[in-house]
């Protein structure tokens, strides 16, 4: 691993704001941002995120490396379920095994927008397809954990139905997709219009929600570590085996370093937000005080400290 990278990713704002968040909880501190201002901040950065990646993809004609990248996407977001699923059954049971199976497999936009401003620290680029891609891996993973979980517990009560619904139209899933559609519609004299909203506010709302993001963390990650040590190490372990792996074997799919490191980061992360809306509906005896740390209070603040160097180190290797 590149020790300069790792400092510098170790000392970027956006992560010293994370850790700043936890340290507030931990001291007991009375900081706090309002519950509606965090969610204004999630959907801006979802917006922007969305919007800037269809305007790219306006840009783009299609090829056949956007269709394998696709293929590849979705293939990822089936066989990371399918494979933790019986690593947990036995352990947690089929009912949790399936969600956090469904939440490794799934995505974390919070976590691919903090790895787009790790590409722009390297002063690298990635493919409007890209966000699209994170989209389409949000329903996969989710109607695979539910059709595992019903497989194993014989259970035919669950429509599937629903979960798809549900998934596309989680607010989250819902808004980068139109955000995409409406930036590949908009044209460049629109885009700028609203280009000082889009890219100059970014990273400055980007570290206001991670500060949030890490006092959220610091509340859940007390009740997490009662839990023991198997979750502690699946949340840890899981994540650089997918990273690496997928670190490694994008470069059959695409050249390009920036949409390899977007693939890394969704391989490696876990969905705290679509993922817990979904399983609440499908998988109610599913425990969210196991999912729901494990993604966010350990996965998260792993990949943003020390996976994000470690998967373009194999990246660029």
């Amino acid at each position: 691993m590149n020790l300069d990278l790792l400092f510098e990713n170790l000392t970027s704002p956006a992560l010293l704001f994370f850790i700043l968040g936890i340290l507030a909880v931990q001291l007991k501190s009375d900081l706090e941002i309002p519950a509606q201002s965090s969610k204004f901040i999630s959907l801006y950065l979802l917006f922007a995120i969305g919007f800037k990646g269809g305007q790219e993809l306006a840009h783009s004609s299609f090829t056949i490396e956007i269709l394998w990248s696709i293929v590849f996407g979705i293939f990822i977001s089936i066989a990371i379920p399918i494979y933790t699923f019986f690593i947990l059954k036995k352990k947690l049971g089929v009912d949790n095994a399936g969600a956090i199976a469904a939440s490794y497999g799934s995505v974390s936009a919070v976590t691919f927008v903090t790895a787009v401003t790790f590409l722009e620290l390297q002063k690298l680029t990635f493919n409007g397809h890209m966000v699209a891609i994170m989209a389409m891996m949000e329903a996969p993973a989710i109607i695979i954990g539910v059709m595992l979980i019903s497989w194993f517990k014989k259970n035919n009560t669950i429509k599937l139905s629903h979960i798809v619904k549900h998934s596309f139209t989680n607010g989250s899933v819902f808004l980068i997709i139109g955000s995409l559609i409406i930036g590949m519609l908009a044209s460049d004299n629109q885009a700028n219009g609203i280009k000082p909203f889009t890219t100059d506010l970014f990273k400055g709302f980007l570290v206001i929600f991670l500060l949030d993001m890490g006092m959220t963390s610091g509340k859940k990650l007390g009740d997490f570590i009662k839990n023991g040590w198997f979750t502690t190490v699946f949340a840890i372990l899981i994540p650089i085996i997918n990273g690496c792996i997928v670190a490694y074997t994008s470069q059959f799919v695409t050249s390009e370093i920036g949409d390899r490191f977007i693939f890394a980061i969704l391989a490696a992360s876990a969905s705290y937000i679509a993922v817990p809306a979904a399983m609440k509906i499908a998988v109610p005896k599913a425990n969210p005080g196991l999912y729901l740390p494990m993604a966010l209070a350990v996965t998260f603040p792993f990949n943003i400290t020390l996976g994000f160097p470690l998967y373009f180190g194999i990246i660029m290797s």
